[in-house]
């Protein structure tokens, strides 16, 4: 019989090698362990993939002992590493595999050693298999874009091509861009576009709210229902801008398409900033599409960014209440009875959980249920938030994880000015300049198309005890801050489901991941390089006053 621990945590162990693996939404997080500590001779761990398809490979690590990475450090230079010439020096890695294919993979974990002349030897093994089929919970699904396009995988890839013609409209021929849009948007673009086919019926009609707006191909798809679709665009000063704002020019292709009626224009008190489809069948609301992803090409293929669709007549009718107050009197949104509180979901084939719709008359109708839960937290709170410089209860809770020495916590946020990590341990965030995506050559990493101004991690969620057996995700268009939930027209969902929590812990791990070493990386100096070790590394991981040990621990148990 399958159980969650071995669908979406499976675990194995073997001559006293330990390894669990977290599924997330086409990557895996490896967690690796000992019993007891290391000898002294523990050169790390390797890792080999055994893919559905293809040939097996070992996976490679960005360090080795003979390469010394700084600052300076050319592209050209740097070589990466098979796991059994230079194996993983952490307790955990991250697979994301770039080519995915669907099916079961098989990593084999094991312990590498030092020999008496520092050659490395092989030592013992064990290990994992796991689906990564895209994450599916019946009638409750979430896709996540790839948010990659500032890497070294686009470069390799796709040698940083750029993805928008040098003159950019909303309605340029896409067909040169697909494939970066598909490997760049993964699971969340192929939901989106898998939600609009399902709309062409003659007897479906949609209702959307938009706030950043400039696809072509999701445009051309609303266009294409004509009268059946009803649209709220936010009207706030970035997107009326006449020099500036494509919005604009969606709005006309819409109205000669929909007509006038079926076309507001509004902002709330400050942003109509939902981004949702609700799909309806013969005038009945079935199914909704929200999450914190724009419909634009930076929501979609430069942003890191959520997208959920719930297949479900009373949710969807939920989502058609608060468009049809918006759409009718946005006005009276906060007055309105959609806005006054969470709307509890319990429904066959749907993970249990709630709904809030924005703006409330006083935020704490929607925050403070997640800031008591942050608040509750018994082992871990992990994040991705555009923002954290706003009021209200939930990001006071969060700015004040560092301090709390009980639980684990891992968070990435994003400022106009840069990017901050609030890592494992550390009183205070590390912060990188936002300068590094827009530079023509970042070393060490190759040149880099950085997707233009703007924020690069958007997601709005968090991870409340995420491997423990009642975990909550909040999540949604919500920027989780006072004025947000007073004045932006927005939705907020509370999950308590092991399956999404798995998915979006991993999502923050893969964000911290992915632009902390480059932090650090810019930091090297040839006195202090970025290079593994031949001595005793492993120590932070046994010590219970360092955040590695409870990392360690926390990922074990699963």
């Amino acid at each position: 019989m399958d159980t969650f621990e071995n669908i979406y945590q499976p675990s194995n162990s073997k001559d006293g090698l330990f390894v669990r693996a977290y599924r997330g939404d086409g990557m895996v997080l490896l967690a690796f362990d000992v019993s007891g500590k290391p000898t002294n001779n523990f050169a790390g761990f390797s890792v080999k993939c055994f893919p559905p398809q293809g040939e097996p490979y070992l996976l490679k690590n960005r360090l080795s002992f003979e390469q010394k990475i700084t600052s300076k450090t050319k592209p050209e230079n740097r070589i990466w590493t098979p796991s059994d010439k230079a194996p993983f020096q952490k307790y955990r890695w991250l697979d994301v595999p770039s080519d995915l294919h669907p099916g079961k993979y098989r990593y084999e974990v094991g312990a590498v050693y030092f020999k008496n002349n520092n050659d490395l030897q092989s030592g013992e093994t064990v290990d994992v298999e796991i689906d990564m089929s895209h994450i599916k919970h019946d009638n409750f699904d979430i896709g996540f874009t790839r948010g990659y396009i500032s890497s070294q995988a686009y470069k390799d890839k796709f040698n940083n091509e750029p993805i928008v013609p040098k003159n950019k409209t909303v309605d340029f021929d896409t067909d040169p861009y697909r494939d970066k849009y598909e490997w760049l948007g993964f699971n969340a673009r192929k939901m989106i576009f898998e939600f609009l086919e399902e709309c062409k019926g003659d007897d479906m009609t949609v209702d959307a709210f938009v706030y950043d707006f400039d696809e072509p191909d999701i445009i051309r798809s609303l266009a294409a229902l004509g009268p059946r679709l009803r649209i709220i665009m936010d009207n706030a000063k970035l997107h009326t801008d006449p020099k500036k704002s494509l919005e604009l020019k969606a709005k006309k292709i819409l109205i000669e398409s929909a007509g006038e009626k079926n076309l507001v224009t509004g902002h709330f008190l400050r942003f109509s900033h939902d981004k949702v489809f609700v799909l309806k069948k013969n005038g009945h609301p079935v199914k909704v599409l929200t999450g914190s992803a724009n419909f634009s090409i930076r929501g979609l293929y430069v942003q890191a960014n959520n997208v959920i669709v719930i297949n479900d007549e009373y949710v969807a009718s939920l989502y058609e209440i608060a468009f049809e107050q918006a759409f009718t009197d946005m006005k009276a949104f906060k007055s309105s009875s959609i806005s006054s509180k969470w709307y509890e979901v319990r429904r066959p084939d749907l993970p249990p959980f709630m709904v809030s719709f924005a703006p409330h008359k006083n935020a704490n109708i929607s925050l403070k249920t997640a800031a008591e839960e942050i608040k509750k937290a018994n082992d871990s709170v992990m994040y991705a938030i555009m923002e954290v410089s706003g009021s209200g209860s939930v990001l006071d809770q969060i700015r004040n994880l560092a301090k709390r020495k009980n639980i684990f916590t891992y968070g990435i946020s994003q400022s106009t000015n840069g990017i901050k990590f609030y890592k494992t341990g550390k009183m205070n965030g590390i912060f990188t300049g936002f300068a590094f995506l827009s530079e023509k050559v970042p070393q060490p990493f190759r040149a880099e198309w950085g997707g233009g101004p703007g924020m690069v991690i958007h997601h709005k969620f968090i991870v409340i005890d995420f491997n423990s057996t009642g975990p909550v995700v909040f999540t949604g268009s919500s920027n989780l801050a006072k004025g947000g939930e007073e004045n932006n027209g927005d939705n907020l969902l509370a999950i308590y489901d092991r399956r999404i929590a798995t998915a979006y812990g991993v999502e923050a791990m893969r964000l911290v991941d992915h632009y902390n070493f480059r932090s650090v990386m810019k930091k090297a100096t040839s006195s202090k390089p970025l290079t593994l070790t031949r001595g005793i590394w492993w120590e932070k991981y046994y010590d219970p006053s360092n955040i590695n040990c409870n990392e360690r621990i926390m990922l074990r148990k699963g």
